[in-house]
């Protein structure tokens, strides 16, 4: 049986995988670019759909609803950020599914579309209530995606592990803190770029260039990870400046990713 303080050591470890973890699915499972799933129920049927908010620049958005051979529909869609009239577009059928397609956009190009099923008596029924939105992005090499995945994920851990060791008094809140920003810095502001060049064909779109929000709320973190670095350089000093800097990491990680990402402007061009 361990000391006391190994099983406080082993108890905090507990607490920052689970927080960590958490966080991350919770991110995961919220934000722009996840799709929207529901059913609609037409002439007794009910018709499940998702409609898709993220796409790759290399192919078309192909959106494919199950649907009886009674049952027909037609997609509106324009550019985002654009003058552009609504296109609409009746939807082929592709075996038992109706086939939405919105073409390719370049990187960070943006397309809003809705979705209308009709019945046999010429009922239409939307989809969704308002029009959905998605962007497309270019393909990010995994040589690339994995190391910025491998460094956000740790600086994530280290973070919340740093605010727990400040918290309980212990010695290794500077290191942590050290640790934290090192990764943060590789991970956010090294690799973070490297992505969204790939993806959006921009280095950094948040402030002073743009309102990024990923971009924003990483520097944000990484800049009260050097105040608490900077405040807790001497010994005994920076507890609460620890505390601080991970509590705003992890707002910063529960933020849905990519709100308020980089989008192209249509208007000037046409």
């Amino acid at each position: 049986m361990g000391t006391p303080s190994a099983k406080q050591t082993i108890l905090l470890w507990s607490l920052t995988i689970v927080i960590t973890v958490s966080s991350l699915i919770y991110q995961r499972m919220t934000g722009p670019s996840r799709p929207i799933r529901g059913s609609i129920e037409i002439a007794g049927e009910n018709i499940k759909f998702k409609l898709l908010r993220t796409q790759f620049t290399s192919s078309d958005a192909k959106i494919e609803i199950k649907a009886p051979d009674s049952i027909s529909g037609h997609i509106d869609w324009r550019r985002l950020n654009s003058y552009d009239d609504w296109i609409s577009v009746e939807m082929p059928r592709e075996n038992e599914c109706l086939v939405a397609t919105i073409p390719a956009q370049p990187p960070a190009g943006k397309a809003t579309y809705r979705i209308i099923l009709k019945d046999q008596d010429g009922i239409e029924f939307p989809l969704h209530d308002q029009p959905v939105t998605i962007r497309f992005k270019g393909d990010v090499p995994l040589s690339v995606i994995i190391p910025h995945v491998f460094f956000m994920f740790f600086s994530m851990l280290l973070s919340t592990r740093a605010g727990f060791e400040a918290l309980s008094g212990r010695a290794k809140s500077f290191r942590f803190a050290l640790w934290t920003a090192v990764f943060l810095f590789i991970g956010g502001l090294i690799l973070g770029p490297v992505v969204q060049k790939f993806a959006f064909d921009a280095f950094w779109t948040g402030w002073p260039l743009g309102g990024d929000l990923t971009d924003n709320k990483t520097a944000l973190a990484f800049i009260f990870w050097l105040i608490a670095l900077w405040r807790g350089r001497v010994p005994g000093r920076g507890k609460g400046w620890y505390v601080t800097a991970s509590i705003v990491m992890l707002v910063v990680y529960l933020i849905p990713h990519s709100l308020f990402g980089s989008e192209l402007d249509h208007t000037g061009a046409n």
